[in-house]
């Protein structure tokens, strides 16, 4: 049977009676068309059109028509939904009316990507790490900052009180077929973790945008708001979105470590070398809005410098050795969960390749203590930069970025920088509770 056939079939057989045709616009929010079962032969044939001028990066009124070309192998039931009449959904690429493309959809950007590591030699697997809040909601169902736990790390019932939550996302991921390698409470109060099996980079982000939806509608059939906000506290830890990853040649790993040599193969370096290079450029993309930037600070178990390590976990970068040394892996740390995953993993798939490719990009020696506790002049000597310290910061370093414009591309990479400009304006123009605070009265 084709592709197309086995959906069919399946609709017909589980009794599939509307198709969410899912997509992702720029800043990361997934965006849906809903059909009846009676337009999926039509959505198949990749027949569905939409407007995009409405969708954030998309077209101009001009060239608005846009179509969707459904992927396949993204078909997935809703578990929560009604078991008759159930609700399926299709991930999507878009397409100009001509057939080509469009190359403002971050899903093909993230293609393109993929495509340019296959002629290296290379398939790129990666697994997130997903942290998120969950918190108390009103009356009416809208969210508070109240959490409904006040457990820590590794707690469990009864300080842990959204461990049923915490369960219930689990086992309906499962159902849509995620793997979970593992789930806890996290550091701060309502903060908790899901780690997923790794998998090829396009169905990792394709999971990724999936599972915050997964969350965040769990969350609320059980009376919580979930959120992937990194900082909502500023005395608590922040959540991030730690991606583990590796280069895969003919099905081995690349960065395989040799315990008999006691290092790491050279293309691992050279990743790291160019992830590293290339982590200040890329911020706008991992860390993208005014929020993210609050979890950069010291002791709060997040990088505030461009430093790598094989041991130490406060790193930006560990190179991790495992026991069984084909399992052998780079975890890239400062990525939270508001980036849209397609970009993000496409930035930092490019940069680690520009690492491998380019020999002038200088790997810093790997740092074994916190480098928090060096000197400024000692970081300078031993080339450790910092994180950007707010969005202000990343978009402008990501405005001189030749390596943002071979990503995106020229009009997407305005577009995208002018948007998040605008939002950082907005911030800039409030007023927030601190300053009233400190300037109120003494002023």
């Amino acid at each position: 049977m084709t592709p197309k056939d086995t959906i069919l079939q399946r609709v017909e057989d589980e009794d599939v009676r509307f198709i969410r045709l899912q997509f992702t616009d720029m800043l990361g929010r997934m965006r849906n068309m809903a059909i009846t079962v009676d337009k999926l032969n039509d959505a198949l044939d990749n027949l569905c059109i939409f407007d995009g001028s409405a969708i954030d990066g998309f077209a101009n009124i001009e060239e608005s028509d846009l179509y969707l070309h459904p992927d396949p192998t993204t078909f997935a039931i809703f578990p929560w939904r009604p078991h008759n009449g159930k609700v399926a959904r299709l991930i999507c690429d878009v397409y100009t009316p001509d057939g080509q493309p469009l190359e403002y959809n971050p899903r093909l950007i993230l293609e393109r990507v993929l495509k340019e590591a296959e002629e290296m030699g290379f398939t790129f697997k990666i697994g997130p790490e997903m942290e998120f809040f969950l918190f108390n909601t009103d009356e009416i169902g809208r969210p508070t900052t109240e959490t409904n736990d006040h457990g820590s790390y590794f707690d469990i019932a009864p300080l842990d009180n959204g461990e049923n939550t915490r369960r219930d996302i689990c086992l309906t991921l499962e159902d849509m077929g995620y793997v979970i390698e593992a789930s806890h409470h996290e550091m701060a109060r309502g903060q908790h973790e899901i780690v997923f099996k790794a998998d090829d980079a396009l169905t990792t982000a394709d999971r990724i945008i999936t599972s915050k939806m997964v969350i965040k509608t769990i969350a609320k059939r059980n009376g919580l708001h979930a959120t992937f906000m990194p900082k909502p506290f500023a005395n608590e830890w922040g959540s991030g979105m730690h991606l583990n990853m590796w280069l895969e040649t003919d099905g081995k790993n690349v960065f395989e470590y040799n315990p008999a040599e006691k290092k790491f193969p050279d293309a691992a370096y050279r990743f790291i070398a160019g992830l590293l290079h290339y982590t200040r450029e890329i911020s706008c993309l991992t860390n993208p809005t005014v929020n993210s930037y609050r979890r950069f600070i010291q002791g709060a178990d997040a990088p505030c410098h461009i430093s790598w390590s094989e041991n130490n976990r406060s790193l930006l970068i560990r190179a991790i050795r495992t026991r069984k040394p084909e399992n052998s892996l780079i975890e890239y740390r400062s990525p939270d969960g508001t980036a849209n995953p397609y970009l993000a993993i496409a930035a930092i798939l490019k940069a680690g390749l520009e690492g491998i490719k380019d020999s002038s990009i200088v790997l810093p020696p790997s740092i074994g203590m916190n480098v928090c506790d060096i000197t400024e002049e000692e970081k300078s000597l031993m080339g450790i930069k910092k994180m950007p310290v707010s969005l202000n910061e990343a978009l402008k370093i990501a405005r001189d970025s030749k390596l943002i414009e071979d990503i995106l591309g020229a009009k997407l990479k305005e577009h995208y920088i002018a948007n998040k400009e605008a939002e950082y304006d907005d911030y800039r123009r409030a007023v927030s509770q601190w300053e009233l605070d400190r300037y109120l009265v003494q002023y």
